[in-house]
């Protein structure tokens, strides 16, 4: 079995923009859940890749770019 690289990713956007944002990275394959918050982070999500190029890839090139991120943090999965 092949082991997959598994992180959460917090997301902080502008307001108001949580709603559409969400919806945005729904559609990411990679993401596999997700929720809206509230705090310091408005999203949460849980994103599979096959490694940590990959996940380097979904962070940088994917959801970074998206319109209205602020910032994120990535908290990865061990064990």
């Amino acid at each position: 079995m092949v082991e997959m690289e598994k992180a959460y990713i917090l997301i902080s956007c502008e307001i108001g923009t949580e709603q559409n944002l969400f919806e945005q990275l729904q559609s990411i394959p990679e993401i596999k859940t997700g929720m809206i918050t509230y705090g310091e982070y408005d999203i949460v999500v849980e994103a599979e890749t096959e490694d940590t190029e990959k996940m380097d890839q979904l962070i940088t090139s994917k959801i970074r770019r998206l319109g209205k991120v602020r910032s994120t943090i990535t908290l990865r999965v061990t064990g």
